[in-house]
């Protein structure tokens, strides 16, 4: 299932992004694909056409996450050239991660919903916010030199963990995202919020609003839509 984007837990933030009220479980029966870890008929390995992405994306899954049906996290990294997916509850550093030397004031964690604050959210879809959860007074500044967007995928409680177990994630760049439309999911997955949407259309959403490019979105979002008319076939079957 996911969180998707990252999700900041601080006492005036309604802190969470995207998970599902719901899992979804595939039968034991059901052969999956190794590669997009998908049952079978739901398998959307023919659909990916992976997007050269700048900004790069980082989803941390925790080990628990079950839902693999209509989970996004696998298929947003195979859709993004310039991502990665950690499995696990702690990491040392971002840069431990990436294996590389980052400067994680660069990046952004990422949370979906409608931030309460005492000061009203920007109308643009990516807004920076402070530890006190307010837009920060240099919104063009920051997101022109971000380099990087960190996701958690899995529910409430799991994402919660990830979050409070590597607190490197404090030296990042707390965004808050509002999607441009209610998630593809529709009825298939039940959202505690209008703005729970998948990882993967917080990732395309994120990275279409940075590069002012909407088509980004499509191409990225191309191969969960597949997902979703089948798993809709499927399930009317």
């Amino acid at each position: 299932m996911l969180i998707s984007a990252i999700l900041m837990f601080m006492p005036s933030i309604g802190c969470y992004i995207s998970s599902a009220m719901t899992t979804h479980t595939a039968s034991p029966d059901i052969e999956t694909c190794p590669n997009c870890e998908k049952p079978q008929p739901l398998c959307i390995c023919d659909s990916v056409k992976p997007t050269d992405n700048d900004l790069f994306v980082l989803i941390l899954r925790h080990p628990q996450e079950q839902d693999r049906e209509l989970g996004t996290a696998k298929l947003t990294t195979m859709q993004l050239q310039n991502s990665m997916l950690k499995t696990g509850l702690s990491w040392p550093s971002l840069s431990k991660i990436l294996g590389r030397t980052v400067d994680p004031k660069r990046w952004g964690v990422l949370y979906l919903g409608t931030a309460k604050s005492s000061v009203p959210l920007l109308k643009q879809p990516v807004t920076v916010l402070t530890r006190k959860g307010n837009p920060s007074e240099n919104q063009d500044k920051q997101l022109e030199h971000i380099e990087g967007i960190i996701l958690l995928d899995g529910n409430w409680s799991q994402a919660k963990a990830l979050w409070w177990r590597n607190a490197w994630l404090l030296k990042c760049m707390r965004l808050v995202l509002k999607p441009p439309q209610p998630s593809l999911y529709g009825h298939l997955r039940r959202e505690p919020r209008r703005e729970s949407v998948s990882t993967i259309e917080a990732a395309a959403y994120t990275i279409a609003a940075l590069a002012d490019d909407d088509s980004l979105a499509e191409n990225i979002l191309m191969p969960f839509s597949s997902l979703i008319a089948k798993a809709k076939s499927t399930k009317k079957k």
